[in-house]
């Protein structure tokens, strides 16, 4: 055989191999095309392993008497269950629409206003932010109304049940629970600048106990200094998160005994030495080993505790990174709530994250200041966002992979 016979039949082959594995890949690619359900064929799944719920809730501009008025910033949300769902927010703001986009020459052939692409207002900041406040700018009933600090929306997304015995009591909603291991259902709700927490029974016409002092900042057993988040243990031993103006981790026992509290004020933002915090905002527990997870907001990080308040360990979610919320689902994963890249990350508890999704924006699927968020029995996720001034309810997708969810609630004492 010539040296030019073998080098078409060398170059034959090579051309047949690359055509069967071309091939072999397209099937295989093809294939999975196939396998996949409509909606889950789209080139960009914003929302991840979930659907956004459309229209849910209602808004509150469909409410006689709001027509002109929407959600502040939504700091708070819990579901008892798919039909009966918690939403804690700063009062209401002006329901203003989104100006037409207009160049401005002026300003050069670059720019334009509003930018048509980035949220088009900030809920959180502005009167309604502080409209509990003494030194508030804004002129109420004009900026901002203290109302609807916390209501009740149905699986329909209609508001069932307005909570207005809280309008004068709390200064600024942070967080709502319901204690999971509670079998009456008691419904606790947090107030950052009042330093005070408040537990109702389930219908809100009783006040069942009140921790901290209101009005009253402090650093002892009676007092906190903006309270954020709370955890229980199966015992309903109770952790407070006492982070915006103090620095440490508060225990009772399940009858608001206090029992201990761990902490240090910190050097941010890039404190390292176990204990000390700057912005004790998030916390969750596992019930199995009864380990405490902390999230410390401004230094990016999650220390591990004992219940005692003993460290155990830490990570770091990076430069770049940092969370407003840390949830533990029934599956002992941990769940964030990224405030810089506005994702919802999850985690497994040794600190190796899991999975992510998300993209900022105003627009329904979209995250922009996920503050608290947690699911029902059914998978759905809520989230309420501070800076986009609403709550939003996901659904999992058809044949969404279960590892990439939120997982279900802890529910010990109830299960609807």
């Amino acid at each position: 055989m010539s040296r030019l016979t073998s080098t078409i039949l060398a170059a034959t082959l090579a051309i047949i191999t690359f055509a069967f594995l071309l091939g072999a890949r397209l099937a295989r690619v093809q294939a999975q095309g196939q396998g996949l359900p409509e909606e889950n064929k789209s080139d960009e799944q914003v929302s991840g392993p979930y659907e956004v719920v459309d229209n849910w809730p209602k808004p509150l501009t469909s409410l006689s008497g709001h027509e002109k008025w929407t959600w502040g910033a939504v700091e708070g949300v819990f579901a008892e269950n798919p039909n009966r769902v918690f939403v804690f927010e700063r009062g209401e703001l002006p329901a203003l629409q989104r100006p037409k986009n207009s160049a401005i020459p002026e300003f050069g052939p670059s720019l334009s206003f509003p930018v048509t692409h980035a949220p088009f207002r900030n809920a959180s900041i502005g009167p309604v932010a502080s409209a509990g406040d003494a030194d508030s700018l804004g002129k109420p009933g004009f900026d901002y109304r203290w109302e609807h600090i916390l209501i009740v929306v149905d699986k329909q997304g209609n508001i069932v049940e307005d909570w207005s015995q809280l309008n004068s009591i709390v200064k600024r909603p942070h967080s709502v629970y319901i204690n999971p291991y509670d079998a009456e259902k008691h419904v606790w709700v947090v107030d950052d600048m009042g330093s005070a927490i408040y537990e109702f029974t389930n219908d809100g016409k009783e006040l069942v106990l009140t921790l901290g002092t209101p009005g009253k900042d402090g650093t002892d057993e009676k007092h906190f200094s903006g309270p954020t988040f709370l955890a229980w243990l199966p015992d309903s031993t109770l952790f407070v998160a006492d982070g915006y103006r103090n620095s440490r981790v508060v225990k009772f026992d399940k009858d608001g005994k206090f029992l201990l509290a761990w902490g240090q004020k910190g050097d941010p933002p890039n404190e390292k030495r176990p204990g000390y915090f700057n912005t004790v905002h998030g916390i969750a527990v596992d019930p199995v080993t009864k380990r405490v997870y902390v999230n410390g907001r401004t230094n990016r990080r999650i220390q591990v505790f004992d219940e005692n308040g003993k460290f155990l360990d830490q990570w770091y979610l990076g430069r770049n990174a940092s969370a407003y919320s840390v949830y533990m689902a029934a599956d002992r994963h941990l769940s964030l709530a990224d405030s810089i890249n506005w994702k919802i990350l999850k985690y497994d508890l040794d600190g190796r994250m899991m999975f992510s999704w998300g993209t900022q924006g105003d627009w329904p699927g979209a995250l922009w200041g996920v503050h608290q968020f947690n699911t029902d029995q059914e998978g759905n996720l809520y989230v309420a966002e501070v800076d986009n001034g609403r709550v939003q309810k996901f659904r999992p997708r058809h044949n969404a992979d279960p590892a990439q969810l939120v997982g279900l609630p802890v529910r010990a004492a109830w299960k609807e």
